[in-house]
């Protein structure tokens, strides 16, 4: 496939690095010739320095004959006039285009992107799924990782263990023995940093980071199972009134009302435009690195404290002082990956980083067959795909244990009508089911080659 990725900063540089290790024909755009200069030097790509939007740059860089476009500048309008310019003069297929501002995104203009106007196929809004992430993460304590697939249905849950885990030491295959009711696939264990496929003689340990899949309705319970029976937050310090931050603070306040939230933004003129826009939240103007604007907005009392502003170091250094003043919980917004490795030693409880999640929803729209959703995990090293099986699909008809299963792909859950199945070895997988699955980076051809569409299905 041919692509042009349009933008060079940290998601475009994940973009082309996934999609040029899997053999992909791969040009980035970007008007910096230090960040070009990078990416030719790091990734088996094509350079060009110059702005996407130009038609002379997207000629250069081959969009006659490109099968898709992603523009992920920093500037929506530069994202949104070269998928324009990719349709109306390269007639180019595919158009994917990541627009920030909610403005454009508000219901009343969801005609601006039809096919008449500006056709973009697919807009990637960050704001909006980092902020589904945070409410995620507030609505199941205890977890570093919550991704719905399968209508909401089914959940990958990722969590960390520790001496309150009682399963630990235990081998895999024993859990069906012990807990037979409880519905939960194991698909990966992270441990010193090194991504695990786990298999039945395996044992979980403490300091491990467990990902599973289960029946949205197990989900608490398992992960008491794993020694986690925190309470949901009542009590919420958001700091940061930028997009994120309003965002969360709308949907606590339309969909947690027993929830109480206090905001606090450094910049007044921010802090007085969120108090107009929300009406149960208190908006408190302030450094969320001052203790006594902590202590005022009563961090002590405080189940979470969520740190959502677009300085890394703030939201870090904020977290760790939230935790030392006696906040229950944080979770903390950080862009750069690097710092992901303190997180746990600063005792930070979750992060979230907006760059993976807007990765994983592009990514979504790249995969062949019928993909339905997915998640890149551990900076691309597995992902998580949800896929509907037809009748040509390679799994369908036969038992699991039969359907010879490359190692590295893990089946995490089947859903069929109304139910959710767990799998087993003897589960068939029949035409119309969705299949959650794990499957390293290594194998997520081999995924798409299993619910590819075959000419046999037309």
């Amino acid at each position: 496939m041919k692509v042009i990725v349009c933008g060079a900063g940290q998601v475009g540089f994940n973009i082309a690095k996934q999609l040029a290790a899997e053999q992909n024909d791969v040009t980035v755009i970007d008007q910096s010739p230090q960040l070009i200069r990078r990416i030719s030097d790091s990734l088996d790509v094509q350079g060009i320095v110059g702005y996407a939007s130009y038609p002379d740059v997207l000629d250069r860089a081959g969009a006659n004959d490109a099968d898709m476009i992603i523009a992920v500048t920093q500037n929506d309008e530069v994202n949104m006039v070269a998928c324009q310019v990719a349709h109306s003069l390269f007639s180019l297929p595919t158009k994917v285009a990541r627009v920030r501002n909610q403005s454009y995104l508000q219901s009343q203009w969801r005609n601006l992107f039809s096919r008449d106007h500006m056709p973009i196929d697919v807009i990637i809004s960050p704001e909006i799924e980092v902020g589904r992430a945070v409410l995620r993460r507030l609505d199941l304590p205890g977890s570093v990782e919550s991704v719905p697939f399968v209508d909401e249905r089914v959940q990958l849950v990722g969590v960390d263990l520790d001496d309150r885990c009682p399963v630990v030491n235990t081998p895999l295959r024993q859990l069906t023995e012990l807990f037979p009711d409880l519905g939960i696939v194991i698909v990966g264990l992270v441990r010193n940093g090194k991504l695990i496929v786990p298999h039945g003689d395996d044992q979980m340990l403490i300091g491990d980071q467990v990902y599973f899949t289960a029946a949205t309705e197990y989900v608490s319970r398992a992960l008491q199972l794993f020694g986690h029976e925190e309470q949901k937050a009542r009590r919420i310090i958001l700091l940061g009134a930028g997009n994120i931050g309003l965002f969360v603070a709308r949907e606590l306040e339309n969909s947690h009302r027993s929830v109480r939230v206090k905001l606090i933004e450094y910049n007044k003129d921010k802090a007085e435009a969120a108090a107009d826009q929300l009406s149960r939240t208190a908006v408190l103007h302030g450094d969320g690195l001052d203790q006594d604007i902590l202590r005022e907005a009563n961090v002590a009392e405080t189940e979470a404290v969520v740190a959502l502003t677009d300085d890394d170091e703030v939201n870090i250094l904020s977290s760790v002082l939230a935790k030392q003043s006696g906040c229950q919980r944080t979770i903390t917004l950080i862009n750069n990956s690097d710092y992901s490795t303190l997180m746990r030693t600063l005792g930070i409880d979750t992060f979230i980083d907006p760059r993976a999640t807007t990765v994983s929803k592009i990514l979504q729209h790249v995969r062949k067959g019928r993909i339905k959703a997915l998640h890149s995990l551990l900076d691309g090293a597995a992902e998580v795909i949800e896929a509907e099986a037809l009748e040509t699909a390679t799994l369908v008809g036969k038992p699991l244990r039969e359907a010879d299963i490359p190692s590295g792909i893990i089946i995490g859950a089947v859903a069929r009508e109304d139910r959710i199945i767990i799998p087993r070895g003897d589960t068939v997988i029949r035409p119309g089911d969705r299949v959650v699955i794990f499957a390293i980076a290594a194998q997520v051809k081999t995924v798409e080659q299993m619910f590819r569409v075959s000419l046999e299905y037309f």
